[in-house]
């Protein structure tokens, strides 16, 4: 098999009508992406499991809060005083960087020509820096030179705050400032009340939630990977302090299976521990994909403490303890989060289904060489295809009374056009499990193929089962 590179993976999403570039008429909008016809089913396929996967208990209730909040929000969750990034640059190229992320991808060199301890030494330095003159520093002795033109003359480093800015009413000025979320989490803290008593909840329980934010990042890069809009899956489960890390240890291995149930490799996930935890934290995890680029976290787990119900009982002077009716207990509940980008997510399955094979003239293909994505059936765009073998003697309208039929149950695309072969590739190319193909004896007996995309096997049955059959795939 061939290696997978990002350019393959942006060109197949433009092609097939996955993901183009925002607004690409008028040149685009950097680090923002529009899913075409198949992305979206992908992106929803991928949204819908995990839904279930998460709110399909008794323990944890669904919410979708605005994106527009309060103001007092941000101040309260430390975004307003603490959601930076240190920023740099070049004087001589204009290039503007995220100053850790340059000396990160300095480490990374080092790393790559065998210089591990002079790579630990920055790495250690990185990991102790807090003031903007602490990144500036490791820049200049490290010799850190512009990436795009090779310059060291850099500006100082400043921080910038990532939240986009906003006005409520006809008046812009200070009193109207609101900020598109950075997160989807504050809309679950904030509504910890509200869910705790409409749904009679008791701890410990969760509380779900699916929905866009947005980041003013310095730097977009890799495709969906760093985006200014994008969606997140959050799941905030609330706990009894001093069970926080049983729970947040049952949550890591839940959420590592997840990805494997939809069908990751083993060896193409791992866990990455913190280094550096977080100023609500008291452990953290990265689930991390390995993506063309090299490995990027898809997924946080995190034990929040109870910094955040806490915090938002200081600012807003509302009570948000949990009182335990049985033993009296009162205590502000420690919190486990599991935050999964869906985009990030999205372009990890997509890179993680994408084959080129060789499989000579198998399968009546033209070509010895197919192109597949092997999306699990739960995640596939297109659930099955169906062909009728020639466009005569009452075989299309045989098809066209199935995909009807198949159409009420799930999506399912019809093609006539071209050999059955090239069609079949067509349909590897965009990650569809079945292909169905009515011919003449289908008219006689009531009886077609079905090919299955990963193995090119194809089998008889009734056509009163199809449906059936491409249903248990997706249980």
């Amino acid at each position: 098999m061939k290696p997978v590179t990002l350019d393959t993976i942006v060109s197949l999403a433009k092609r097939r009508g996955f993901v183009f570039q925002s607004s690409e008429i008028y040149g685009g909008l950097n680090g923002c992406w529009d899913y075409g016809s198949l992305g979206v089913e992908l992106l929803r396929n991928l949204k819908d499991a995990w839904w279930k996967a998460m709110t399909y208990r008794d323990d944890i209730e669904g919410v979708d809060a605005s994106i527009l909040m309060h103001p007092r929000v941000w101040e309260a969750s430390g975004h307003v005083a603490n959601f930076t990034d240190p920023m740099i640059d070049n004087k001589t190229s204009k290039a503007r960087y995220r100053a850790d992320t340059l000396i990160e991808d300095y480490i990374a060199k080092l790393e790559k020509n065998g210089k591990t301890d002079r790579a630990k030494a920055v790495a250690d330095r990185l990991a102790a820096a807090r003031e903007p003159e602490d990144f500036y520093q490791i820049i200049v002795d490290e010799e850190i030179t512009d990436p795009v033109g090779g310059s060291k003359d850099w500006t100082p480093v400043r921080y910038f705050n990532l939240m986009f800015k906003t006005f409520v009413g006809p008046v812009e000025d200070t009193n109207s400032v609101v900020y598109l979320r950075p997160e989807t989490a504050q809309g679950i803290f904030v509504n910890f009340r509200n869910v705790l008593d409409s749904a009679r909840q008791k701890i410990p329980f969760g509380i779900a939630q699916i929905g866009k934010a947005f980041r003013n990042e310095i730097n977009t890069k890799y495709f969906l990977f760093r985006t200014r809009e994008f969606e997140q899956m959050e799941m905030q489960y609330f706990v009894k302090p001093g069970t926080h890390p049983e729970q947040f240890e049952y949550w890591r291995e839940q959420r590592f299976q997840w990805f494997l149930d939809l069908g990751m490799s083993p060896d193409s996930i791992r866990f990455k521990p913190h280094d550096k935890l977080a100023h609500y934290a008291d452990a953290a995890v990265d689930i991390e994909y390995k993506f063309p680029f090299g490995w990027g976290e898809i997924e946080g787990i995190h034990s929040r403490t109870n910094f955040d119900l806490g915090r938002h009982e200081e600012y807003s002077g509302k009570k948000l303890e949990f009182v335990d009716t049985v033993t009296r207990d009162r205590f502000v509940p420690y919190v486990i989060e599991t935050s999964v980008g869906a985009s990030r997510s999205f372009m990890a399955f997509l890179c993680h289904a994408y084959n080129v094979e060789n499989v000579g003239a198998a399968d009546g293909g033209e070509d010895a060489e197919r192109t597949v994505l092997k999306f699990h059936p739960k995640l596939a765009p297109v659930k099955a295809a169906v062909l009728p073998l020639v466009k005569k003697d009452g075989m299309p309208e045989f098809a066209d009374k199935l995909y009807r039929d198949l159409q009420k149950s799930f999506s399912v695309q019809y093609d006539e056009s071209a050999a059955v072969g090239r069609r079949y590739r067509r349909q590897d190319e965009i990650g569809t499990p079945f292909c169905i193909t009515i011919d003449g004896e289908s008219l006689q007996d009531n009886t077609v193929t079905i090919r299955e995309r990963d193995t090119m096997q194809q089998i008889r049955v009734s056509a009163d089962t199809v449906k059936e059959y491409v249903m248990k795939s997706l249980i």
